[in-house]
């Protein structure tokens, strides 16, 4: 969770403040001309989503650390994947995630698409060998021969691209509107308590809307799969870069290995944020107030008054929006016979 960048010119961190807006949350979210909405897709895309069967053991699926009965991560400081084996960063929400212009915490993935490749192959989160190793699991399962074909058309094929077009179709799905902030910005002025009122303004005071600006508070005109890119820490050399392990894993440049991208992460959502502890990227700080301490210091050299924490975590707490009701999909089963996982 980032709460600023520092911009050491305060003429030009008005001017940027000026330039940008916080915004109400849109109804429709971006949709990729080659993967257009169907409710049939949609529905393929809910039931691959709960189906742990795409897991080498059969025992994790995408919603086991994206859990959408729930806040859309795991709560728990860094996802656990196939056999227990624990990853080395936490499982960001899912929820509204449609709105992110690249995915991951180090923004590796382009498109929702692309993100939805990615667990099933990675040997600590699904442990799949290959692409090919998912696709042959589906088509041992009846089910999935005429679900595909609904969303894709009779003589569709059951391959990795449509698997992952499905999945991204359903967590387009997937937003949380009407908080109190959305609603206050629409006219309803007593949507948000006068608390949440303040530490709005404050966070516009004091640069955190540098980066926490926009429909998803992640940044405002990015093209999707093109990044919004920060710093973590901003300024190091404060007590709590050793306190909370923040520059030990390196972020972004695990993906270019270029040196500017050390300790650089994709700005993440302030929407519902005050569901999803624990925070960061490794999952250290386990309170809002706190990781609101930590940002306003190690982004902005901002030590803040207890007064000031307790009105921007009112703020964050007004960006809880309202969720969906979601059904529990049947998965399509395999009579007479059973569906073993690979050892």
């Amino acid at each position: 969770m980032y709460l600023g960048k520092v911009l050491s010119i305060s003429a030009l961190l008005m001017m940027s403040l000026s330039a940008l807006a916080l915004n109400a949350l849109p109804t429709k979210v971006p949709v990729p001309a080659d993967n257009l909405q169907t409710p049939a897709k949609i529905e393929l895309g809910k039931i691959l989503y709960f189906d742990p069967r795409l897991s080498q053991d059969g025992t994790i699926s995408c919603n086991s650390c994206h859990n959408i009965m729930a806040d859309g991560a795991d709560g728990r400081p860094v996802g656990v994947g196939v056999q227990g084996q624990r990853g080395g960063r936490g499982s960001p929400t899912v929820w509204n995630s449609a709105f992110n212009t690249v995915q991951f915490w180090d923004g590796r993935a382009a498109s929702l698409e692309e993100q939805a490749k990615g667990p099933l192959t990675n040997p600590v989160e699904m442990g799949m060998k290959d692409h090919d190793m998912v696709i042959g699991r589906i088509k041992l399962i009846p089910g999935y021969v005429t679900l595909f074909q609904k969303a894709f058309g009779k003589k569709a094929e059951i391959n990795i691209d449509n698997t992952a077009k499905a999945i991204a179709s359903f967590e387009r799905t997937l937003i949380t509107p009407n908080s109190p902030f959305d609603k206050y910005k629409r006219g309803n002025k007593k949507a948000m308590t006068a608390s949440a009122v303040k530490g709005m303004k404050l966070v516009e005071e004091i640069g955190c809307t540098s980066c926490h600006v926009g429909d998803n508070f992640n940044g405002e005109g990015f093209k999707m799969g093109e990044g919004n890119y920060q710093p973590f820490p901003q300024i190091p050399g404060s007590k709590y870069d050793k306190q909370y392990e923040i520059t030990k894993d390196l972020g972004r440049f695990d993906v270019t290995k270029d040196p500017e991208d050390k300790n650089k992460w994709r700005v993440p959502t302030w929407r519902n944020v005050a569901l999803t502890a624990p925070y960061f990227h490794n999952g250290k700080v386990r309170t809002l107030d706190e990781a609101v301490r930590v940002m306003a210091k190690a982004q902005l050299d901002v030590d803040l008054k207890e007064d000031q924490v307790t009105d921007i975590v009112a703020f964050l707490n007004a960006l809880t929006g309202e969720f969906p009701k979601i059904a529990m999909p049947r998965l399509p089963m395999t009579p007479g016979t059973t569906h073993t996982p690979d050892p």
